[in-house]
């Protein structure tokens, strides 16, 4: 009896994935990431606080003025550049990380869109749609649990923790306070940073998106997870090891050979 191959993984197929990915990753360290060195932005800094008391020197009465005021204008003006500098780099961080992983997920989406609308699969719109607008982790079976159904053990793979904590950093940039920022907090708390610190618990303080805390280190880390996890896609799955697929794919499939049927 025949084992038909329901989902496959080409290799040339595999290689763009990573490479493409390797490119927009090294692309944006290289031509984003470089402009905002700590050297630099502390060296610009230090120009907003020399810049300060050059425009107010001529303002300055040593009869009337205590030169402190105008060094303490010079510490804020330096204070509040780094600020925006530190601000701004942290926002191209997360644009990046938020870029190559909705990337990834289109890209996992439309190969699996691919591949249940080629034989044996067939299907119809209301797979196509089912796969596009699952969530990734959902109670009632996301899409990881359909590539679990594979047999393949995605969540317990070393890269995995890497990978889901991106999905959350994304969720948290995008959408701000909710769900993906509780989870964020109990399952991969050092992804926040709360300028108290250790005082938090104290005043009662509780997590925001604003407290997100991602470094150079952290993008690395979520690009090696992407490539690691389309390393591990498996070649080909039969479909006598797809097992206990989840409910939603199963109704959508059905949706899909009913409507064939009323056509025929």
């Amino acid at each position: 009896m025949s084992d038909p191959v329901l989902f496959q993984m080409w290799s040339r197929h595999r290689a763009d994935f990573i490479e493409k990915h390797r490119f927009y990753v090294s692309q944006a360290k290289q031509r984003l990431m470089s402009q905002f060195l700590e050297q630099d932005i502390r060296a610009e800094a230090d120009r907003e606080g020399e810049r300060f008391l050059e425009e107010n020197e001529k303002n300055f009465n040593p009869d009337v003025h205590d030169g402190s005021e105008f060094f303490e204008g010079a510490e804020d003006a330096c204070a509040d550049r780094y600020q925006l500098l530190v601000e701004m780099r942290d926002s191209v961080r997360l644009g990046i990380i938020s870029g190559f992983f909705h990337d990834w997920e289109k890209n996992l989406r439309q190969w699996l869109v691919d591949e249940v609308r080629r034989y044996p699969w067939r299907t119809g719109e209301s797979t196509r749609r089912a796969i596009w607008t699952t969530n990734l982790c959902a109670k009632n079976g996301g899409l990881f649990d359909l590539l679990e159904s594979f047999g393949w053990q995605l969540k317990i793979a070393p890269y995995f923790p890497n990978l889901d904590a991106c999905r959350l950093v994304v969720n948290v940039y995008k959408h701000g306070d909710g769900s993906s920022l509780d989870s964020l907090s109990k399952s991969y708390p050092k992804f926040l940073k709360h300028p108290l610190d250790g005082l938090c618990d104290w005043l009662g303080e509780t997590w925001s998106y604003e407290h997100l805390s991602i470094t150079d280190e952290n993008i690395d880390e979520f690009s090696d997870a992407v490539q690691e996890f389309w390393k591990d896609v498996p070649e080909n799955v039969f479909n006598s090891e797809i097992t206990d697929p989840p409910g939603w794919l199963i109704k959508a499939i059905e949706k899909d050979n009913n409507k064939k049927e009323q056509t025929n």
